[in-house]
């Protein structure tokens, strides 16, 4: 592959199209022997929610999700890298988040979709509200500790 990879990061209210993003990254690529794809979508926990509402600071966002995402450039051998994320009311059974990496090899592909999911699950700028079926007032969802650990084995050891 010629020149830097540069990775495609958007934060979007409306859906995204999986497939049409998977295109978009490999077509016509005879380097990229690997694909790897992550979608979040929306639970309705249990029958519990209507939506599930989305918050981000723009601009501070997308530049967060591009740092990780050129981190992940640098360590993987990496041919591509999409990142989407949705913002607004998100229905149960709805895409939240895509990422999608490329490299000629599957192990890289895996380990920095798995990388860059653990960060945008436990760093990245982005507040969850829910909002319950019954119509009572839903709460803003606090961060897990079980995300916090995962992220935490992609720190580089001490010197």
């Amino acid at each position: 592959m010629s020149g830097a990879v540069v990775p495609v990061v958007r934060i979007q209210r409306e859906d995204f199209d999986v497939a049409a993003e998977i295109a978009r990254l490999s077509e016509g690529r005879a380097d990229i022997g690997a694909v790897v794809t992550f979608s979040g979508l929306c639970r309705d926990e249990q029958g519990r929610l209507s939506a599930l509402e989305l918050e981000h600071y723009p601009g501070m966002a997308e530049a967060e999700i591009a740092r990780i995402a050129s981190e992940a450039i640098e360590r993987w051998p990496l041919h591509g890298l999409t990142v989407i994320h949705r913002h607004g009311k998100v229905r149960p059974g709805g895409n939240i988040v895509l990422v999608v990496t490329a490299s000629a090899h599957r192990q890289a592909a895996f380990e920095a979709a798995n990388f860059l999911m653990d960060y945008l699950k436990s760093r990245a700028p982005f507040w969850k509200k829910e909002h319950h079926a019954d119509g009572s007032a839903g709460g803003w969802v606090d961060a897990k500790e079980i995300d916090d650990k995962a992220a935490g084995r992609w720190k580089a050891p001490s010197k």
